[in-house]
């Protein structure tokens, strides 16, 4: 063997081996259903149907790779800028009890105020029907919604609820605006909440759209960061029962002893972070003006970036959750208004790390 191909060698191995440890490289990425209008969350049944909400009101199944051309509901919703039919989670009895729950922004009767409210729907003979108002009249407003729902390890609902476009109210007690709240399945108020009957978990949030937990149970949630200038400073924090995360006092890592700093920020990149999974010690970030799905490793108390994929390949993207495969379900906004759709989109994509 010449020089030259002793250098070859491992030259060719690296190069066969690179493609699957680096955070760089492609997945294996398939479109599962399109022409989807705003899809907003994504949730996996026992049975494998995905259920997705689409912002303008409609609640629609997936089953066997096929998109059912008859809505599971249709709601009437506020569906302006940011507003509309949002968070979706289904109970961890819903093999047997079919509960199906939602948030979503609507008008207040006689004032047209916007509100946003948490509800349970009972999914029987594929329709939802027997609408269960959990919270009500939470502030609403076109921006800044939050509205994702998760049942946590516990069996609680975990709901997250941005400022509404009202940066001092995410600092007041008595709104649920700007927080995290935990409830029962039925709405009521879990006796070992932080704050006696208060659904408020944590508070100091400005627009929170991602709720995940770890296989230790630790809570991690994203968060958008500050508009305009200085802009940027999107966060991954790790949620902890009845502190408090700063906002609107500070943002990012501030050094602000008061308040509990996120374990990552973006700095003056914009993420613009909304739904998160967890699959196996990685943390998935859909990233909305970002346009990438980002990858976080868990290691120890804190989380490291590891690269990011999709990267401007499908455009904005808003929810991301592990499916019965084991691969990553990853669900296009770029029929949101802020994006620029392809003929297909909006779509849901199959995601094969």
């Amino acid at each position: 063997m010449t020089m030259l191909s002793w250098l070859l060698v491992p030259l060719a191995l690296a190069l066969a081996l690179w493609p699957l440890g680096h955070p760089s490289a492609q997945s294996r990425v398939e479109t599962v259903v399109s022409g989807l209008e705003v899809p907003w969350a994504l949730a996996f049944a026992p049975d494998g149907t995905l259920y997705v909400t689409e912002r303008p009101g409609l609640i629609r199944v997936v089953k066997n790779g096929r998109l059912d051309p008859k809505a599971v509901a249709t709601l009437t919703v506020a569906a302006r800028g940011e507003s509309g039919l949002m968070g979706l989670a289904l109970d961890p009895e819903f093999a047997k009890n079919g509960h199906l729950y939602t948030c979503y922004t609507m008008e207040r009767r006689g004032s047209g105020a916007l509100i946003n409210r948490v509800v349970r729907f009972a999914v029987r003979g594929g329709l939802a029907t027997d609408e269960h108002v959990l919270i009500d009249d939470m502030p609403g407003n076109v921006f800044h919604d939050g509205c994702r729902l998760k049942f946590g390890p516990d069996g609680k609902l975990y709901v997250t609820m941005g400022d509404a476009g009202q940066d001092r109210l995410a600092q007041q007690r008595d709104s649920l605006a700007g927080k995290i709240l935990r409830i029962n399945a039925d709405g009521s108020v879990p006796a070992d909440n932080p704050f006696q009957g208060s659904p408020v978990w944590t508070l100091g949030h400005r627009n929170s759209q991602g709720l995940a937990w770890d296989s230790r149970g630790r809570l991690f949630e994203s968060e958008h960061g500050p508009s305009g200038f200085p802009g940027g400073h999107d966060e991954i924090n790790l949620i902890q029962p009845g502190k408090n995360y700063g906002w609107p006092e500070v943002y990012g890592k501030s050094g602000d002893g008061r308040f509990v700093a996120p374990l990552i920020e973006s700095g003056r990149d914009t993420w613009a972070p909304s739904g998160i999974a967890i699959l196996g010690d990685h943390l998935y970030v859909t990233a909305l003006r970002g346009k990438r799905l980002l990858r976080f490793r868990l290691s120890g108390d804190g989380v490291v970036a590891d690269g990011d994929w999709l990267k401007g390949t499908h455009g904005r993207l808003r929810d991301v959750v592990v499916g019965p495969d084991g691969a990553l379900y990853v669900a296009t906004s770029n029929h949101d208004g802020r994006g620029s759709p392809a003929s297909e989109d909006d779509r849901i994509l199959r995601v094969w790390p």
